[in-house]
């Protein structure tokens, strides 16, 4: 942290984690510690008067991500403000803000292109998409890794889910980037011309596809969903498309260069990979767990209840810090330590459990294995080449640039 008081002379009854000059180097793990130890469920006031109860162990966060009858994502949407990206009626067609049953519905639709056999299907596609990456690099002998790599990957990878052609990246990559922003904007639905323009870019992708006759794409599979034997609506369609774009990629693109940054600045854990590549799923892992890119989401207390040891009232909110479970003491053994060869890896990277697990998550950590297999073999001495940039914020952990060199390559084939 930055020009602030050092954690253990603050008054935690002053703090106010939605500032975001806590989060200016990243999330601040050495409060999150104190609070662990002193207030892992705290009532944080705000300046309109209202405020939230702060979770931040293991404990508290695995059991609200599981008790979805109690702490609710429908009821008030996942964020502070219920309109933050676009009006609550709308992002309640999210499966973000459903509860079961309706969220168990909803999951079905999009569930089958995740599953692990249809996952594993996809490698070769993402294979050849990060060597075309990479070989628009390699020669360079340097390149930023969050924006030459890290970025395309995962929404290439989407764009070819979802049927679309690879010139309407930059378009994807735009909008993602506007409902990032709306996240951290004090305005309410300032999402919204982003929405009112995917609507038209869907509209016409249905039409496109449809005359292709390529049925086989999400997009196309969105179009004839059901649920309760219903097709869905206009906005609801909209809405996954949404979440497909701006979930599908935000995170996994995060990751990817701070999984990179990570690695770079803990050389012996590097060498580790590169003298065994079989380790590279195990090292996902710890990055998974070190890095935790989702900050943050809230649920909404249903009815009166307790929380360690505090009496939550129904409607109060309560804000999920999963950076802070991911380094719980009382889970890790050193937990500040990035180790590949760490045995528990019960992070909280893909959200605290239950229901709402992302349902990526396998397509990410694919993801996640081709880039580090093919960079550790085609940039075996990669380095960083100057000071890694990134965006402050307290609801995602974002790299945004990341300077590297290497030994200029060839381009395969």
């Amino acid at each position: 942290m930055t020009s602030i008081e050092a954690p253990e002379q603050l008054d935690l009854e002053q703090v106010d984690l939605m500032d975001p000059k806590w989060f200016e180097d990243g999330p601040p793990h050495d409060l999150f510690r104190r609070m662990r130890a002193e207030a892992p469920v705290r009532w944080n006031p705000l300046p309109d008067g209202t405020g939230f109860w702060s979770l931040t162990r293991h404990a508290e966060i695995s059991q609200v991500s599981r008790d979805t009858a109690t702490f609710s994502s429908w009821k008030a949407g996942v964020f502070l403000n219920p309109d933050q990206v676009v009006p609550l009626d709308l992002t309640r067609n999210l499966l973000l803000y459903k509860d079961p049953p309706e969220h168990t519905k909803y999951r079905l639709i999009l569930q089958k292109a995740f599953t692990p056999h249809t996952v594993a299907k996809l490698e070769d596609a993402v294979r050849a998409r990060v060597t075309k990456i990479l070989d628009a690099v390699v020669e360079e002998g340097a390149c930023d890794f969050a924006r030459d790599v890290a970025v395309p990957v995962p929404l290439g990878v989407l764009a070819e889910l979802m049927g679309l052609p690879d010139e309407d990246i930059p378009r994807l990559y735009d909008w993602t980037e506007r409902i990032e922003e709306a996240q951290r904007s004090p305005e309410p639905n300032a999402a919204a011309p982003a929405f009112v323009e995917m609507a038209g870019y869907l509209h016409e992708q249905i039409q496109r596809q449809a005359q292709e006759g390529n049925e086989d794409t999400l997009v196309m599979r969105l179009r004839r969903a059901e649920v309760d034997g219903e097709q869905l609506d206009d906005s609801e369609i909209l809405v996954f498309f949404g979440l497909l774009v701006f979930a599908g990629n935000d995170t996994t693109r995060n990751t990817l260069a701070h999984g990179m940054q990570t690695l770079l600045e803990h050389p012996d854990q590097l060498e580790l990979l590169r003298e065994d590549p079989s380790r590279i799923p195990e090292a996902i892992e710890e990055v998974l767990r070190f890095s935790s890119v989702v900050q943050w989401f809230a649920r909404t207390a249903t009815t009166d209840t307790e929380l360690g040891g505090q009496r939550i009232a129904e409607g109060d909110k309560v804000v999920m810090w999963y950076p802070s479970a991911s380094r719980d003491e009382a889970v890790y053994d050193d937990p500040d330590r990035f180790d590949i060869a760490r045995d528990k890896q019960d992070h909280k990277a893909f959200g605290g459990g239950g229901r709402h697990f992302c349902l990526g998550a396998g397509l990410a950590r694919l993801e996640l294995r081709v880039v580090l297999e093919e960079v550790l073999r085609r940039m075996p001495d990669l380095e960083l080449a100057g000071q890694p940039g990134r965006l402050p914020s307290n609801w995602a952990n974002m790299v945004n640039a990341l300077p590297v060199r290497f030994a200029p390559g060839t381009r395969e084939g």
